[in-house]
């Protein structure tokens, strides 16, 4: 009996894992295609044949081709498909339990170019999508809003470790570090301007200590 169970419980992990792959292998097709061809230009179908999976397998992992564009944001800005809510995972965790202002600001600051070098690709296809789908346009804007409660947060833990700069509010500081940290600054310097994430991540930690602190 035992011998049984441990083999019910192989093969349950292993379709778990092929499951898993099975739904990274399409987010990867997904993203390249809606790169290259564009969000309205690429079906589901078209997903399908490239990931070289049934587009039945597409629709029953993901829904809609919106559904599918939410996980692999969702994916990217995580870093994995665990389901971790993002301020609990290690990057937040880390930020949170710095002793200094400083140094909660460096390790966000790190944290945030590690995952903007995952999630901006997929922010660039998401505005484009937004500009032709309302669906994706109203996602976009609850995306703008999730990203400023978290940066809210991240001022609040700042201000557990001490006074920010006199005149600036908490909210303030929000939109502040909202606007420093978003994707299109992050573009406009790592990729129009060429910088490297190193460069990048110290510019940010810099600029952000000296506007809050």
């Amino acid at each position: 009996m035992p011998r049984v169970k441990a083999k019910r419980q192989y093969t349950s992990t292993l379709r778990k894992q092929q499951a898993s792959q099975t739904r990274a292998r399409i987010l990867d097709t997904a993203q390249v295609l809606f790169t290259s061809r564009g969000y309205g230009a690429t079906t589901m179908e078209a997903i399908a044949s490239e990931a070289g999976v049934a587009t039945d397998t597409v629709y029953a992992s993901f829904g809609t081709k919106a559904g599918l564009l939410h996980n692999l944001l969702d994916v990217r800005v995580g870093g994995d498909d665990a389901p971790v809510a993002l301020l609990d995972r290690a990057g937040p965790r880390k930020v949170r339990a710095e002793p200094s202002q400083r140094k909660q600001i460096a390790s966000f600051a790190a944290d945030v170019a590690e995952i903007q070098e995952r999630a901006v690709p997929v922010d660039d296809i998401i505005r484009g999508a937004a500009a032709v789908d309302p669906e994706i346009a109203a996602f976009r804007a609850r995306m703008h809003r999730f990203r400023y409660d978290n940066m809210r947060q991240f001022v609040s833990w700042l201000a557990a470790k001490g006074p920010l700069r006199a005149g600036i509010s908490e909210e303030d500081a929000a939109a502040i570090v909202w606007t420093l940290a978003g994707p299109e600054v992050h573009g406009l310097l790592r990729r129009d301007r060429g910088w490297s994430q190193d460069r990048y991540v110290s510019w940010l930690s810099d600029t952000l200590a000296r506007t809050l602190l």
